[in-house]
């Protein structure tokens, strides 16, 4: 949260009700950091929080100290979050990845060719983005506001020019209004070069989660989901700073037993530190 920008997204868990007789249905929050497209230099890291529902208070009150650029989808929580804040200092951004979907499903049904055109408008988006990845924001901006903001324009006049000619009950029109009630979020991103075209960063974090409930299939209680979210935050961040989790979590828990990392130095013990100092060659 003392980052610059943030992703967030939340995935379902069940979690075994005690009296009842069945699961009932928690939420797994998710927080992610990854500067890496534009050569930022926090570490990135994942953050999972379990809560017992999906109400707009749980991301309010995780985002509460958070002061920056949370890309986000399209949920309303997130929304809502940003409007009851009273000062500027929250700023949201979209995801064309989820923008997409519609058409792409509608087209994959239809074949339409109205749908067609809204992908390859988005593909070219990404074109361009996939030419600058890696780059400095300064960079990146540069090129977005000279090549990606003709595109973006170039769309906001067809969907105007489209949109009335579609009846207002078909999936393209849903897809049409969807990118236009999310316009200012979606194009965010050409007036900052930190903004990346979609939340695909922690789209990749939550999909571990639906992955290993193929094999846990639930948590065993409230307690149990919290568990979970600690080890996937512990684990999910070890993975972003290419570290294996295992060999990590043995020697810092090893530490932590032995006492030999004081309080004021836990700092050293997080991923991307501990991969710093095992890439040191050892003392002779």
């Amino acid at each position: 949260m003392a980052q610059e920008k943030i992703f967030a997204d939340d995935t379902t868990l069940p979690v075994l009700d005690p009296g009842r007789g069945r699961t009932k249905t928690g939420r797994l929050w998710c927080y992610a950091v990854d500067d890496r497209p534009w050569c930022g230099q926090a570490p990135p890291a994942v953050a999972f929080v379990y809560a017992t529902d999906r109400k707009g208070e749980r991301p309010a009150a995780h985002l509460s100290s958070f002061r920056g650029i949370l890309q986000v989808d399209g949920y309303a929580g997130f929304g809502k979050v940003v409007k009851e804040r009273d000062d500027d200092a929250l700023a949201q951004a979209f995801c064309w990845t989820h923008a997409r979907r519609g058409f792409h499903e509608f087209h994959q049904a239809t074949q339409s060719p109205i749908a067609a055109e809204a992908l390859a408008r988005i593909a070219r988006l990404y074109a361009i983005e996939a030419e600058i990845r890696g780059q400095s924001a300064e960079r990146r901006l540069a090129v977005r506001r000279e090549r990606s903001r003709t595109e973006i324009e170039a769309m906001h006049a067809w969907l105007d020019e489209q949109l009335p000619r579609i009846s207002k009950g078909s999936e393209l029109a849903k897809a049409m209004r969807y990118v236009m009630r999310h316009w200012e979020g979606l194009t965010r991103f050409l007036d900052d070069g930190r903004i990346e075209l979609d939340t695909n960063t922690v789209e990749r974090e939550i999909r571990r989660i639906p992955l290993g409930r193929k094999n846990a299939l639930f948590a065993g209680n409230d307690t149990g989901a919290e568990h979970w979210a600690l080890m996937a935050t512990l684990i999910g961040s070890a993975k972003l700073s290419g570290v294996e989790p295992l060999a990590w979590l043995t020697e810092i828990l090893e530490r932590i037993v032995a006492g030999t990392t004081r309080a004021n130095e836990i700092d050293t013990l997080l991923p991307w530190a501990w991969k710093t100092q095992a890439a040191l060659p050892a003392a002779a």
